[in-house]
């Protein structure tokens, strides 16, 4: 599967984005899904995922209750809604899908088989 992020930018403290993440040549359904996200001279760190059928939601305690992670299986495109932004959230944002109905490790970046190439969102203070 390939898979395309969009939607990251420039904004101010406070303010929202929604990063969707486009993906193309496989069966959309049959994917558990993943954001993940690095800063400057950070490692990647999981930010939110969803499995297959988007029931099942997994978000790192950093984000919970300013990020909703969603997706549109009949559209082949997961969401990322960021609320309420802070600088801290600077960061390139990664989509990731793993081929799996079983969704055991939903934070580890090792577990994901399929990355996008990033978008980046920068928080201004």
């Amino acid at each position: 599967v390939q898979l395309q992020a969009c939607g990251g930018g420039l904004v101010q403290a406070g303010g929202s984005l929604r990063l969707s993440c486009a993906a193309s040549g496989r069966s959309f359904s049959d994917f558990a899904m993943g954001w993940f996200r690095q800063a400057p001279g950070k490692e990647r760190e999981f930010v939110a995922a969803i499995n297959w059928s988007g029931a099942g939601t997994y978000y790192a305690d950093s984000v919970k209750g300013r990020f909703t992670i969603s997706r549109d299986n009949p559209k082949n495109t997961m969401y990322l809604q960021i609320n309420i932004l802070k600088p801290e959230d600077t960061a390139v944002y990664y989509c990731a899908a793993e081929q799996t109905y079983r969704f055991y490790s939903p934070t580890t970046p090792r577990t994901y088989n399929y990355w996008g190439q990033g978008t980046l969102v920068t928080v201004s203070s």
